[in-house]
This record gives C-alpha cells, sequence and structure tokens, in this order.
C-alpha cells in the first residue's frame, strides 16, 4: 500500500504524491483517485487500472476501501485475511467536516494503522470557518491589497475556496494556472467552487488569489502590489514556521487529524494494536502505553506534506 518505489501491484489511499506515485504495474484506488493520478502523471501511469468498489479478493486476503475525510477521493483500506487480525490502514485522515471529500467513516478492526502527523498535544486546530473569519476580516481591514493564499494543488486549495463560499465570499476567486485542471476535476466531480478565474493575467480582478506554496518562490508573485501573503495549513500553529515562510496571515486549516481526533479515534475503535506511521510517533505512543493500547511506530520514510 502505498509504496514508495514502482511494484507490480499497489492498492494507494490517496493522490497526494508521498502516497500515489506511477509506475506500478496495477493499481487499485477509488476512482476518483485514479482520475487524480491520470491528470497528474497521464494516462498511462500504470498498465492497468482497478477502481475499488466493495469487498475486492486479493490472494488469501479482502481488501475494502472506506472514505478518509482527507481529500477528494481518500479511502482507507481494510485488510481483512483468511486468518488472523482485520488490519485497516487510515492513510492520512481528517475527522473535521470537509465540503470536497466525503466524511471519515470508522471502520473496527484488531490492528489500527494511523498517521501522526500531527501527535502531539499541543495540536488543536481551530473550527476552519473560524479561520476563514479571519481572512475575511482581513480583506475588509485592508480592501487595496490583494490576499495571496498559498495552498497545496490537490485538496487544500480547493478546500479554502469551497470554505470561502460557505463563509459568504461569492465573487470572483482567482486561481494561479497549476491548480485549474484539479479544481475543474472537482466542479466535474458535482462540487461547487463558484466563479474562478486565472491569476495568470497581467490584471487579476479578484482580492483573493490560491497559488501552491512554490509560486511565492517565482517572479509570478510580483505582478501583486503590496499582497498579503497567507498559508493553508495544520503547521500555521507554529509560529516558527509562519516566520519563516513571510506568513502574514497564517491559516490553521488542517486535512490531518490533530491530537484530540487521533486519540478520539483510538478510544473509539479500541484496537488490540495501534501502528503508529510518518509523524510524531513517540508522543502517541506514550499516549496509548498510559491508555493501554498495545502501540509501535512503523517509522516509514517517504511520506511528508504534499510535494510541489
Amino acid at each position: 500500500m502505498d509504496p514508495v518505489r514502482p511494484v507490480p501491484r499497489a492498492l494507494i489511499t490517496h493522490g497526494h504524491g508521498d502516497h500515489a506515485r506511477a509506475g506500478h504495474g496495477a493499481v487499485m484506488a477509488t476512482q476518483q483517485t485514479l482520475d487524480i493520478m491520470a491528470i497528474r502523471y497521464g494516462e498511462d501511469f500504470t498498465r492497468t487500472r482497478q477502481a475499488a468498489d466493495g469487498v475486492t479478493r486479493v490472494g488469501n486476503v479482502e481488501v475494502s476501501f472506506h472514505p478518509a475525510g482527507h481529500i477528494l477521493g481518500s479511502a482507507q483500506i481494510a485488510i481483512t485475511p483468511d486468518k488472523g487480525p482485520k488490519i485497516v490502514v487510515s492513510g492520512d485522515y481528517c475527522r473535521a467536516p470537509n465540503p470536497v471529500c466525503a466524511s471519515y467513516e470508522p471502520v473496527p478492526c484488531d490492528i489500527f494503522v494511523t498517521e501522526a502527523t500531527f501527535g502531539l498535544p499541543v495540536f488543536r486546530h481551530p473550527d476552519p470557518l473560524a479561520e476563514m473569519t479571519r481572512l475575511i476580516a482581513s480583506m475588509a481591514e485592508f480592501p487595496e491589497r490583494p490576499h495571496l493564499i498559498g495552498a497545496y494543488a490537490l485538496g487544500k486549495a480547493q478546500r479554502v475556496i469551497a470554505l470561502a463560499r460557505q463563509a459568504g465570499i461569492d465573487g470572483p476567486i482567482a486561481i494561479h494556472g497549476a491548480l485549474q485542471r484539479l479544481c475543474d476535476f472537482h466542479v466535474e466531480q458535482g462540487i461547487d467552487l463558484g466563479p474562478l478565474v486565472p491569476a495568470t493575467a497581467k490584471e487579476v480582478d479578484a482580492q483573493l488569489v490560491i497559488a501552491p506554496p512554490s509560486a511565492f518562490a517565482s517572479a509570478w508573485v510580483q505582478r501583486f502590489q503590496d499582497p498579503v501573503i497567507g498559508f493553508a495549513s495544520g503547521w500555521m500553529a507554529v509560529r516558527a514556521r509562519a516566520r519563516q515562510r513571510g506568513v502574514e496571515l497564517p491559516l490553521v486549516i488542517s486535512d490531518h487529524v490533530d491530537w484530540p481526533q487521533v486519540t478520539q479515534t483510538i478510544r473509539e475503535l479500541s484496537p488490540d494494536e495501534v501502528w503508529i506511521t510518518h509523524g510524531t510517533e513517540d508522543g502517541l505512543m506514550r499516549w496509548c502505553e498510559m491508555e493501554g493500547f498495545a502501540a509501535r511506530p512503523l517509522r516509514l520514510v517517504g511520506y511528508e506534506d504534499e510535494p510541489e
């Protein structure tokens, strides 16, 4: 699952580049993830592909895909062997409501494999709509300044746009060209993002502009006069990270579980074992020990924030 190197058969949890790579012989994933991989890597990203649909037999195990609440098409993968414990690999997941994807679905299991991206008690993400209120207040305070918000091209950008619509921003929102095809795909999937205009013209007729973080290191950003630079990420809760990026308006909007969500999930599922992947494994390991859950770190490498 989510192999970092090409393999004959791969099961993919979601379309972010640190989990979904091209070059596998065969790929099974949700139809939306397969479509996203084709958009990002080309139609020949794999020799054969299979859309996950119900329970599928793979060798001596049954596999099924269940919503993870992370991005469009994201899924947890449940593995039920003929003999032995049922394992759920959650991939990246989020318990907070997300207007651009299906909500997380708890799946009972014997072994739960969880991420720990924000696996420390200090991480407690605020209400995303409250962060949108901060954005709207800044736009009202500085109406003459364009607001450039950095957001990863897949998932976060579309979520920020959808949240802005929920918060009452109904005018045009400008998007960097790198976001266009993925925004179009979300619209094709029935997600209303409202009026979007390109942010590639010499004059951008929108106060709110969404772009991938990499764009802020390019000449593209120089076309905007005195912009308010923002960034939407769970890491914006760490002030040092915001300062390093030169972010004036940090928006703490995460597509991962924070500390209360990951501990709530483990309590709800009450698995026999918890396997902890990328992130701050030690903090969550310690909590599991105190709560009586058998746990072990997997210490996987190669799974970080969405690469640009």
